[in-house]
């Protein structure tokens, strides 16, 4: 039986490590608090996280990462992004030298501009063919409740890729492998931000035209920036990129979807924060995404504008006065 490791009892990891154990894995959770350990052990529910769903009872979880590392052929990051660096540092020392390390995060670390896998790659001291990484259209409430979902699980490595695969296949989750992580990488990191552009839009009233357009016009950003960073231009036709775009743009389940309809609304960055129970990534991913876009020489001008509402005080009224006075182009240019 495939031992595998789930660091956050998050939302989607506890929906991951429900996939895993369901695809024949014996999982191991780690839980930074004991309240939420003890429920999963005792009653295989995760009341904060994932309130009415019964786990398998071959998901098991624990504080101590020394215990949830042990024997783990694959290793899962599921934390908020912008706190990968700090968390997995401390559990490096504690992982079995073979094991894979799988990320669930889609975000772009502040100040560094560098993807999950790289800051994974770096701070464990691993290859790229030691981290994968898994993205695709998988709100975990639909995941949890086992509707059909695909998802794409890439790694440099197509052998540890496929590996990856039959750990988490099951009749409701349907992985694909890819070797192109950078553009899965992106799909999942820069939707985030177009979903806040969504969100907004549907909290100002603004209808299908405006939030088509703007998921169409997010695709060409995130695009853009995935070929000038050597992505494959499929992997954003793909689920990893419109498949992960639209779910996340279109569902209320979308937690940067629903924070960018707060602010959409009137809210104040502030008040939006206090009513939002888990990690909207894009909120703060949106200025490390668009830091990365001008590394690159990429326009992004619906990242720039999420940043400017988000964190520069922009009124969304007058975002959209100014986006939609920028000078007309091709499409494709």
């Amino acid at each position: 039986m495939t031992r595998v490791a789930v660091y956050g009892t998050g939302s989607w990891g506890t929906t991951f490590a429900m996939v895993l154990a369901d695809a024949g894995c014996d999982v191991m959770l780690w839980a930074r608090r004991p309240g939420i350990a003890e429920a999963v052990n005792t009653t295989h529910v995760n009341p904060d996280y994932l309130p009415g769903v019964t786990l398998p009872p071959a998901v098991r979880a624990t504080t101590d990462p020394a215990e949830a590392a042990r024997g783990a052929e694959f290793t899962v990051l599921a934390v908020p992004s912008q706190t990968l660096r700090d968390n997995l540092g401390g559990w490096v020392p504690l992982l079995p030298d073979d094991t894979v390390l799988v990320s669930l995060m889609k975000g772009i670390e502040l100040g560094t501009a560098k993807r999950m896998s790289e800051v994974i790659e770096e701070v464990a001291g691993v290859g790229p063919d030691r981290v994968a990484v898994l993205s695709g259209p998988n709100l975990a409430p639909e995941v949890a409740e086992r509707q059909p979902a695909a998802s794409v699980v890439a790694c440099a490595d197509e052998s540890v890729a496929q590996r990856l695969q039959a750990a988490c296949h099951t009749a409701y989750f349907r992985p694909y492998t890819n070797t192109d992580v950078v553009g899965c990488e992106l799909g999942g990191a820069v939707k985030n931000v177009i979903a806040l552009a969504v969100g907004i839009a549907d909290g100002m009233g603004l209808g299908d035209n405006t939030k088509a357009s703007l998921i169409t016009r997010g695709l060409a950003e995130t695009t853009r920036l995935g070929l000038a960073m050597g992505a494959d231009a499929q992997t954003f036709a793909g689920l990893a990129g419109m498949g992960d775009l639209v779910a996340t743009c279109s569902s209320p389940l979308s937690r940067n979807n629903t924070f960018g309809t707060n602010l959409g609304r009137g809210m104040t960055l502030e008040e939006t924060i206090a009513v939002t129970r888990q990690t909207a990534e894009g909120v703060k991913s949106c200025r490390s995404v668009l830091d990365l876009a001008r590394r690159h020489d990429v326009d992004m001008p619906l990242t720039e504008t999420v940043v400017g509402i988000v964190h520069g005080g922009l009124p969304p009224r007058v975002a959209v006065k100014e986006l939609m006075a920028r000078t007309a182009k091709a499409e494709h240019r």
